[in-house]
């Protein structure tokens, strides 16, 4: 694997500390959660692990099967990981999209909003 497009965790926790100003908070009020939570809730993940395990459990007597049930659930965690993605973005333009009267204040906090998002996003 290339070192170059490897994020580790030391890596997030030094964007945390030089952003820990404003990492809390995004334009519409939200927290704005660290770079290393991930975006599927616990359970969700757990469930789609529970999932993999059995496609490995099933690779011994039908392997072709696993294969392609293990395409299926990475097609299936795809979708989701991009429907949760979708809406943190949408959460972010709904503090300043619709406010022409938005503060530079407000556009700095959405900005910096924007930068953990981005910043999220090259982690994946």
């Amino acid at each position: 694997m290339n070192d170059e497009l490897m994020v580790t965790t030391e890596d997030v926790q030094v964007i945390e500390e030089e952003n820990k100003d404003w990492i809390e908070h995004s334009g519409s009020g939200e927290d704005v959660r660290s770079l290393s939570e991930t975006v599927l809730e616990t359970d969700e993940i757990n469930k789609l692990q529970s999932r993999w395990n059995s496609i490995q459990t099933e690779f011994v007597d039908r392997p072709r099967n696993s294969v392609e049930h293990a395409d299926a659930l990475v097609a299936e965690a795809m979708e989701k990981i991009e429907r949760m993605l979708s809406k943190k973005r949408a959460a972010l333009a709904e503090g300043w999209v619709e406010h022409e009267d938005a503060s530079t204040e407000d556009l700095r906090i959405a900005l910096h909003g924007y930068r953990s998002f981005f910043n999220r996003l090259l982690a994946l």
